[in-house]
């Protein structure tokens, strides 16, 4: 007498959901965090790159009273934020820059227009240990 059983396999799916679908989304999570981690450090990039960050940097580096608030040697501390652009041959900036120094830290604030040389509207010190904002245009 034969028997009438015969054995029913499982799709693939029914077999391997219960790994496939947690490993599937932590796959997602993690690929969407290296998507912004590379946004984050291609405008960082872009940013440090400028030109007008190289210069309020320079000019932050040999300032007497950002010397003396900070410490030597001046550098920067972090990401700094900001817009750079530019349109007929004339650049704008705005940024934030964490800088630190042997002393202290602070955020260098800078905003200015360049046609040829560097105007500066504002570039300011905001001291994080005494709070105080110092502005580095005022000779």
């Amino acid at each position: 007498m034969e028997d009438d059983y015969t054995e029913v396999r499982k799709s693939w799916w029914d077999r391997n959901w219960k790994w496939f679908v947690p490993t599937g989304c932590l796959s997602l999570v993690v690929l969407f965090g290296l998507f912004i981690a590379a946004l984050v450090f291609g405008v960082t990039t872009m940013l440090k790159e400028s030109d007008s960050y190289k210069s309020a940097m320079n000019e932050a580096q040999h300032n007497a009273i950002v010397l003396e608030k900070l410490g030597s040697p001046i550098e920067d501390n972090g990401v700094a934020s900001g817009s750079v652009n530019s349109s007929n041959s004339v650049e704008h900036c705005n940024l934030q820059i964490p800088i630190r120094g042997s002393k202290s830290r602070g955020t260098l604030f800078v905003v200015g227009t360049k046609n040829g040389t560097w105007k500066y509207d504002e570039m300011s010190l905001y001291v994080e240990d005494t709070k105080e904002k110092i502005d580095l245009l005022k000779k």
